[in-house]
């Protein structure tokens, strides 16, 4: 295991697969690994809590952003 890997490990994705749903995936593990590490630069006083807090807001912001572009999109019909 490279020091990349190590300090961004990502899973396989196991569930149905589409191209959206795999790419929501990539993005919802980013976001689980980023807020592990602001959790931790605040546990450890590196970050104040109001920065913290705000960091993750704005990671949830892009979390839902992507939800909406990649999930809630209605599937277009396929023609008849």
């Amino acid at each position: 295991m490279n020091k990349y890997e190590f300090l961004h490990p990502h899973s396989r994705y196991h569930g149905e697969f589409t191209p959206e749903n795999f790419l929501f995936d990539a993005n919802l593990q980013e976001f689980a690994t980023r807020v592990s590490y602001i959790s931790g630069l605040e546990n450890s006083g590196k970050l104040s809590p109001q920065e913290a807090y705000e960091q993750i807001k704005n990671l949830w912001k892009e979390l839902k952003a992507s939800k909406k572009c990649l999930l809630d999109t209605p599937d277009t019909p396929s023609p008849s």
